[in-house]
């Protein structure tokens, strides 16, 4: 069912964040990291030894020999403890606004982008068709008990979900242009892939309330929402019947980065697909399916296909077209109207998604149902093109085929949102991440 107009607006709220004392960390280019879900291993390892401060080690605590199950967690809370004891970590004296700004380039192009948005405390809600506060994405049993077992153990939100929204007054991105064109930032620095990060500190006046007029719609983070709810669930079930339904408490929040394409870009990346295992007898029904299903341009090279499919090659995605790539040669498909998600009678904005398109295509041709691929044994993702080719020519873990895609437009998010529905995983990849540790929201 489609949400409707009387959708309750959900509420945004300044707040204390915890943030690195400058004088204690002068650089804080050594301490912060990116969220934890797209950190590898040799990443991971990188940032432990920048600096014993990092905050890799309260987001993404690793194991330790000896470790009993959940040591990891209760060491994140132990550290987190002493640096708030020793004064690593200090708390803002008042609930603020946190506007931040971002200047970057998309992978492969030279263009220098900037896009603002707002560090906020969001109310949680359960999501629903009445509800301010919408999913776009499904998520996983195993990323959500690992972030609700940091969260119970450390009680902060490290990382922010990323929520859109829609402003059409254009006061908050005036806001934004008068803070961050009067004031110096709070924090400065570029990360190791080029991007300039400032955060300023604003007093709310009414911002928040004009944020929360519209919908907001997780673009990214919605295993960390949904641990915070359940986190919320707990804490209100071990609270009093008096406190309960009667006082706003921390933990009803979460922390979160709030956009607006007004006030500057949001870009999605594209997440490419590569189908393990296939086989000969695999790669022959696809080979032979293709015709039917799409407008079939044979005999690309890996270059050109690289170079399609670019980050910044300014394809606007939903159009069904994709790079096919095997180790019998490329090509580029255009979805005929047979390859289209939807059923007789029922169109809605999930269905034009490209990423829905090629569901069809993998269970219609090589038999890999929404199952397998939520299981992530037949399909692997990266977001760089040439590095999906090059997994096919080296067969690295059975890899057969690569799919590349078209980016997924940020106002087709909103509006599989608006509709209700969910998209598959891995659609969705907001570019640049926010960093983490340039803000802590503290449930107490």
């Amino acid at each position: 069912m489609a949400y409707d107009h009387a959708t309750p607006m959900p509420l945004v709220r300044p707040f204390r964040a915890l943030r690195y004392a400058s004088e204690v960390v002068p650089d804080l280019g050594r301490v912060v990291a990116p969220p934890y879900d797209v950190i590898g291993p040799e990443r991971h390892r990188a940032l432990l030894a920048r600096d014993p401060r990092n905050v890799v080690r309260l987001d993404l605590p690793a194991d330790e020999p000896g470790d009993e199950p959940d040591e990891r967690y209760r060491r994140a809370a132990r550290l987190l403890g002493a640096w708030r004891s020793d004064g690593t970590l200090r708390r803002d004296p008042r609930p603020a606004l946190y506007p931040y700004e971002q200047t970057y380039r998309l992978p492969g192009s030279p263009e220098e982008r900037v896009r603002r948005g707002t560090f906020a405390a969001l109310e949680l809600e359960p999501f629903g068709p009445a509800a301010g506060v919408r999913p776009h994405e499904r998520t996983l049993s195993g990323p959500r008990e690992d972030r609700y077992r940091l969260l119970r153990a450390t009680g902060v939100n490290t990382s922010p979900v990323v929520g859109l929204y829609e402003d059409s007054t254009g006061d908050v991105p005036r806001w934004l242009d008068a803070v961050t064109g009067a004031t110096p930032p709070v924090a400065d620095l570029v990360d190791d892939d080029g991007t300039r990060h400032r955060l300023w500190r604003a007093d709310p006046g009414d911002i928040a309330e004009r944020i929360g007029r519209s919908p907001i719609t997780i673009a990214d983070g919605h295993h960390r929402y949904e641990t915070a709810l359940r986190f919320r669930d707990e804490r209100r079930r071990a609270a009093s019947a008096a406190v309960e339904g009667e006082t706003h408490a921390p933990w009803d929040d979460v922390l979160a980065l709030l956009l607006e394409p007004v006030a500057g870009h949001v870009d999605v990346l594209a997440t490419h697909r590569v189908v393990r295992d296939a086989g000969v007898e695999g790669l022959g029904r696809l080979a032979a399916g293709l015709e039917e299903l799409f407008e079939v341009q044979s005999g690309v090279e890996p270059a050109q296909l690289v170079e399609t499919f670019a980050p910044g090659a300014g394809a606007p995605g939903g159009e069904g077209r994709f790079g096919l790539w095997t180790r019998a040669g490329g090509a580029i498909l255009r979805a005929r109207r047979v390859a289209r998600a939807g059923g007789p009678g029922r169109w809605r904005a999930v269905d034009g998604l490209d990423v829905a398109v090629l569901g069809v295509v993998l269970e219609r041709l090589l038999g890999i149902g929404q199952d397998e691929v939520d299981a992530g044994a037949r399909i692997a993702y990266t977001k760089d093109a040439a590095e999906a080719i090059a997994w096919v020519d080296g067969g690295r873990d059975g890899a057969d085929a690569a799919f590349l895609l078209d980016p997924t437009p940020a106002s087709t998010i909103l509006a599989v949102a608006a509709e209700g529905d969910l998209m598959p995983q891995k659609s969705t990849y907001i570019y640049p991440k926010a960093l983490t540790g340039l803000v802590i929201n503290p449930l107490e």
